[in-house]
């Protein structure tokens, strides 16, 4: 880009306000502006933290040309059409997961990304958590050996989060359990099967018409012998929250704790012995670093919901920022980009179909596959 900071814009400002602090120190980026329709939340969130530029309109911002970036946190529904919109007014887009509602919506954005060369990053927490970045670690060393096949979890209870969650398919919102097991095995998740199980409240399912209680996909990967299975559940199931994922190797497997703040367990043989997670805060500008341990926005009392329930998301968040900041003055793709991202959307809501299907095979698009050319730098070519 030929710039030495990449100017920011935030859009929706409850858990996106997380952000807003290390943006402010990462050496990479000046936190620039601010986007919430209620202006009592844009100003009460632009005083404490010293921002001038600030928008309530979404298209007013798209119009200001000091603008390099936008990162969008937004409803889930809203994303697909900001993302869009952005790209076609010049920005570069990092936005929360999932990427989209639809397949199509997918492609829409994989071919704008194709069309104006611009960076799309879905901002996945769980492959810069320190639990992912620990195992992947321990992968490219060599100490798992081959390996053989992966499980996730993401069990949640919904209640009490805004209208729109209520009766969601479980699968919808898969990509925190998704992500892991596609990064891990680096390769394309190329078909997939999916089961429901259960039921929910009757006044939860008319507003999506999706019945399942839990919903658990096996998913194939491309041009590989690699498996996984990921379950997913938002409502009328008993479990402590949970994010997770197992890693079963050759010679060592990893395995997620089960209850919230106790250790994981890695198996050498059949030999299990309990592991500390390291923090990996080493791995960012040493001005970032700090944000890996703690919750940025408020400390006492007024966190995100995401963020309690998440755990503080495995100290993901500063990874995030520096991935997609790094990119841009890289010129380079992120991950993960466009297309893979749109593999990783589509996993969730291909699961779904296939479950209303009872368990039917559901290939992935071919956009969400990787081209057979070579991306050039800077930009992402499609097939």
């Amino acid at each position: 880009m030929g710039k030495n900071k990449i100017n920011v814009a935030i859009i929706g400002l409850g858990f996106g306000a997380e952000f807003i602090p290390i943006y402010q120190r990462h050496p990479g980026a000046n936190m620039y502006a601010i986007c919430q329709r209620n202006t009592e939340k844009l100003n009460q969130v632009g005083d404490a933290f010293g921002i001038e530029k600030r928008y309530t309109d979404y298209d007013e911002l798209l119009k200001d040309k000091n603008i390099d970036a936008v990162h969008i946190n937004t409803p889930i529904q809203n994303h697909a059409e900001q993302s869009l919109k952005a790209l076609r007014a010049g920005k570069h887009v990092a936005c929360t997961v999932p990427m989209a509602t639809t397949v199509e919506e997918c492609r829409q954005i994989v071919e704008a990304v194709k069309e104006t060369g611009l960076t799309y990053m879905m901002m996945e927490t769980v492959v810069y958590s320190r639990e992912f970045l620990f195992v992947k670690e321990m992968y490219e060393k060599g100490e798992l050996g081959k390996l053989q096949f992966m499980r996730a979890s993401h069990q949640q209870e919904m209640a009490g989060w805004p209208g729109y969650w209520e009766g969601l398919p479980p699968m919808h919102y898969a990509t925190h359990c998704v992500g892991p097991v596609v990064a891990l095995a680096n390769a394309d998740a190329e078909y997939v099967s999916c089961l429901g199980s259960g039921r929910i409240d009757e006044d939860l399912i008319k507003k999506y018409n999706s019945p399942f209680a839990i919903e658990t996909c096996h998913i194939k990967f491309r041009n590989s012998d690699l498996a996984a299975e990921v379950t997913r559940s938002l409502f009328n199931t008993a479990r402590q929250y949970r994010e997770s994922f197992d890693v079963y190797g050759s010679r060592k497997t990893f395995e997620w704790t089960l209850i919230e703040h106790e250790d994981s367990v890695i198996h050498t043989g059949e030999k299990p012995e309990r592991v500390k997670i390291p923090d990996y805060a080493h791995l960012l500008p040493k001005e970032i670093q700090a944000f890996t341990t703690g919750g940025v926005y408020d400390a006492n009392s007024n966190q995100h919901l995401s963020f309690i329930q998440g755990a503080g998301h495995g100290g993901s968040h500063p990874h995030l920022a520096n991935e997609f900041i790094s990119a841009l003055l890289e010129e380079r793709s992120p991950f993960p980009n466009a297309r893979q991202s749109a593999n990783i959307t589509c996993v969730g809501i291909l699961a779904h179909e296939s479950a209303i299907q009872g368990g039917k095979i559901l290939h992935l698009p071919e956009f969400t596959l990787s081209p057979a050319q070579t991306k050039s730098k800077g930009k992402e070519q499609l097939a």
